[in-house]
């Protein structure tokens, strides 16, 4: 392959070493990333600050490089740059320019808490995590994470925009998923009130999303639960795949006869 062509596919690819190796590496960035801005909400030692900060900027560095190298590969361009993925990756490196211009993009720092949703990549289709257990258990893993990523996010923006102007309501991060699972819950005691126009319109949308994704989200998982209930272990001897219908005779992903397991 050409150099362009075997980058793209290590960048996308799970079954070699190196391409798994890839995807891990991105994970464990993206995962850290996120440790940082929670432990920069914390009362800690202005040298561990300072370290934190040096890790975040040069992580922010290699996911400017990923982006590059992505868009690079892409034998469209211009359809990749209007993608969802690449437009999660581009909120994920533009918080580097809020240190370059510092008034007109002060709030570019807030998408800093949407890097989480670089992970979506590898939720879709043959993943990591259907490497390491059945279709469901993907499908458990991007409802999870969904619902995951709706709090952190979320938290993550309402702590952004009332902490320097609401210290003591909204003193670290834990006071901000506080706000919004309760918020989002629709449950409401009122205790913790955000007092900027930010704050208040981020609120509005916490509600509203707790009115229509997050039950939309428990809904499937319920479902998938209860169907899984209904699912024998029978391993295909050809895609592997591990759960089927009591009664199933073949492989609803690839078709092969699936043999009875014996009592």
């Amino acid at each position: 392959m050409l150099l362009k062509q075997r980058v793209g596919f290590y960048l996308e690819d799970i079954e070699t070493p190196a391409g798994r190796t890839t995807t891990l590496i991105i994970t464990g960035l993206v995962l850290l990333s996120s440790a940082i801005f929670v432990a920069d909400t914390y009362q800690i030692p202005p040298a561990i600050r300072s370290l934190l900060d040096f890790f975040d900027t040069l992580i922010i560095f290699i996911f400017t490089l990923e982006y590059l190298l992505r868009l690079w590969c892409a034998e469209n361009r211009l359809q990749y740059v209007f993608s969802i993925y690449s437009i999660i990756d581009l909120m994920a490196i533009l918080p580097i320019f809020s240190g370059i211009v510092d008034v007109n993009f002060s709030y570019i720092r807030l998408l800093r808490w949407f890097r989480i949703l670089k992970l979506v990549r590898f939720l879709q289709g043959r993943t990591l995590f259907g490497r390491i257990g059945t279709e469901d258990t993907v499908i458990f893993a991007r409802i999870l994470f969904t619902l995951f990523a709706i709090v952190f996010v979320y938290s993550g923006l309402i702590y952004q925009a009332e902490h320097s102007i609401n210290p003591k309501v909204f003193h670290t991060f834990l006071d901000a998923v506080y706000f919004s699972v309760v918020t989002m819950t629709t449950v409401g005691f009122g205790d913790v009130t955000p007092i900027s126009q930010t704050g208040r319109f981020l609120t509005v949308l916490m509600i509203l999303t707790g009115i229509a994704l997050i039950p939309w989200q428990l809904g499937d998982l319920i479902k998938q639960l209860v169907k899984t209930s209904d699912r024998v272990e029978t391993n295909c001897p050809t895609c592997g795949l591990a759960l089927h219908d009591a009664d199933a005779r073949f492989c609803k992903a690839c078709g092969t006869r699936l043999e009875k397991i014996k009592n």
